[in-house]
């Protein structure tokens, strides 16, 4: 047999194994390079809906187009964030993502570890408030000014509970049925969805609520509602685990 054939048959070996599976697990990245990027992503996320938001109100009066516009530039850049970064750290930029993704796997399944979360969780907060100074600084505004948007409203707390537990659900409904490969479209369409059949327009997310405060502007959130926005962001979280639990219940085998 000649060098040539043999380098042929090698060949021809190595092209008939199996590719990996759609949506397959990819190699654990170092957890530095995962914590940086939840920072990175969520601040990027925080800059889009709080530069968004400034440039919505500087160009239209109209609180409907604003609302649009700022929905918009939110669903278009949490995809590209979540399609970017997700092979990376899973594209969390979200506690209660993370805590409930701990929750799952604390009895060894896929997710993170407590470590690891406790190293995600202060990378989001340090991030959101990092994204929220940025996009003040693109626009001229005051790097620091707290937000004077009060939103301590019980309809609006309602509205926290139902847009974090449809989050969950739908990430954990998606990992459950062995679609993850379609969560940069499900999650941003889901959020920018939200924005509008949700009182609260859908924040979802404690470390971009912490994040909002910083701004006083269209997307802000006044530092005296953030401790009830995260209760209720929890408590939605817990739904959601709660909904995931009842509805994607393994199935029985017929003999069973």
């Amino acid at each position: 047999m000649t060098a040539t054939h043999e380098s042929a048959v090698e060949s021809a070996t190595a092209s008939a194994e199996p590719p990996p599976a759609p949506g397959a697990t990819p190699p654990r990245r170092p957890l530095a390079a995962r914590a940086a990027a939840e920072l990175v992503g969520t601040a990027a996320l925080v800059a889009v809906v709080i530069g968004s938001g400034i440039q919505a109100t500087e160009l239209t009066r109209d609180v409907g187009v604003q609302l649009l516009a700022n929905s918009l530039a939110t669903v278009f850049g949490l995809g590209v964030l979540i399609l970017l970064l997700g092979p990376v750290s899973g594209a969390h930029f979200n506690p209660v993502v993370t805590l409930a993704e701990w929750w799952t796997g604390r009895r060894g399944g896929a997710g993170v570890t407590l470590r690891e979360a406790a190293v995600y969780v202060p990378a989001q907060i340090v991030g959101a408030i990092a994204g929220a100074i940025l996009a003040d600084a693109m626009f001229g505004e005051p790097l620091v000014e707290w937000s004077t948007h009060d939103r301590s409203a019980g309809h609006l707390l309602l509205g926290e509970v139902v847009a974090t537990a449809g989050l969950i659900l739908l990430i954990f409904g998606l990992a459950r049925t062995d679609q993850l490969r379609f969560a940069p479209v499900a999650v941003a369409s889901y959020i920018g969805a939200a924005y509008w059949f949700t009182s609260s327009t859908s924040f979802a997310n404690p470390a971009v609520t912490i994040g909002r405060t910083f701004s006083d502007t269209f997307a802000g959130i006044a530092p005296g509602s953030v401790a009830g926005f995260i209760g209720m962001q929890l408590i939605g979280g817990v739904v959601g685990l709660a909904l995931v639990a009842v509805i994607f219940t393994p199935g029985r085998d017929a003999d069973e």
